[in-house]
Order: C-alpha cells, then sequence, then structure tokens
C-alpha cells in the first residue's frame, strides 16, 4: 500500500489512484442508524476506499452516540464530563466507584464500557453531587 503523497495512494487490490476524501457512511445500531463522514482515499468511481490511522474515528464517535441514546451507555465524552463536574481525578473516581485506579482513563479513551452499576451510580451522583459526600 504506497502512498504516493498525502493527497493520492495506489489501491493495493487495484492498483488504481486513490485520491483522498470524505464519502458519507451509515452506521446502524439496533436498527436505528446515522450518517457520518468517513474520511479515506476513494476511487474516482464507487465508494470502497481505504482507510488508515484515524479514519474510523468518525464510526467509532457514531457508534458510541447510538449506544448512549439506545442503550443507555454513555459515551466517553460524556464520562468525562460527569466525572469533571463532580470534580474528582480519574484516579479519585475509580477508587470512589470500586472500579480500580485506572478504569475511568479506559472509560473515557473509549477502551472498556463501565458497568450497568457504574453508570447508574454516575447518573444518580450528576443529577445529586451531594451524595458524593456519603460514598467517601
Amino acid at each position: 500500500m504506497a502512498r504516493e503523497n498525502s493527497e493520492k495512494m495506489t489501491s493495493p487490490e487495484t492498483g488504481e489512484t486513490l485520491k483522498r476524501g470524505t464519502r458519507p457512511f451509515a452506521v446502524t445500531y439496533k436498527g436505528e442508524s446515522m450518517v457520518v463522514d468517513l474520511p479515506g482515499y476513494y476511487p474516482a468511481s464507487g465508494d470502497e476506499g481505504v482507510h488508515v490511522g484515524d479514519d474510523m474515528a468518525a464510526v467509532d464517535v457514531a457508534l458510541r452516540a447510538l449506544k448512549e441514546k439506545i442503550d443507555g451507555v454513555p459515551a466517553p465524552s460524556t464520562i468525562r464530563r460527569m466525572r469533571t463536574k463532580l470534580k474528582l481525578s480519574q484516579r479519585e473516581a475509580g477508587s470512589l466507584f470500586k472500579v480500580g485506579e485506572n478504569a475511568f482513563d479506559k472509560y473515557e479513551r473509549g477502551l472498556i464500557e463501565p458497568s450497568g452499576p457504574t453508570i447508574q451510580l454516575m447518573t444518580l451522583l450528576e443529577k445529586h453531587p451531594e451524595l458524593l459526600d456519603e460514598l467517601r
């Protein structure tokens, strides 16, 4: 997969010249969809492209948004917002929630999802931050 420059590359499958651009891409989860602009290297005709580096990040963000909407699993940005609203460091939150001192780092980077009880506790504390003192 040889890149000719940052705007063009040669397709590893067809040898065709691909140009850097974006194409609409539908992300579907449990019957609900949203369309994102998917960056990549694309041929002049057709939508099959080559995606490198962080190109798929838009799909990950859309999938997390759908999971948050449908299943109530907060997206990494929502977890970070909730934690900072409570004025907790990642380590403090991990210790307080009894999930391990590195758990919130992993939640906020999207490496793992919090458990149901952790999500419920975060949601409760976001609505009632005065309860935080009772956990300490």
